[in-house]
């Protein structure tokens, strides 16, 4: 009879260790989604005054659209928006 509570104590223990790994898993997978979303909507905003300094009419706006798409794809997506644009500018 110990012996089963000792078993079942040992298989809650690792389901516990498990379940620390995952979440602590999706919280790197969070922070690098948000670090992304907000570097590139300060990216952005940059190459945005850049451009209209330049006196070139393309400009992508800052919107949770956009945050969403730099914080899934990262740079590729970043050029992604700049590319619609210059595409929708031709």
């Amino acid at each position: 009879m110990e012996q089963e509570y000792g078993m079942i104590a040992i298989a809650g223990i690792c389901l516990v260790v498990i379940f620390m790994g995952i979440m602590k898993q999706k919280a790197r997978v969070a922070a690098v989604f948000f670090s992304r979303a907000a570097v590139g909507v300060v990216g952005i905003s940059i190459v945005n005054k850049i451009l209209e300094s330049q006196g070139i009419a393309v400009a992508v706006g800052v919107n949770p659209v956009s945050a969403l798409t730099i914080g899934s794809l990262g740079i590729s997506g970043f050029a992604l928006l700049y590319g619609i644009m210059l595409y929708r500018f031709l």
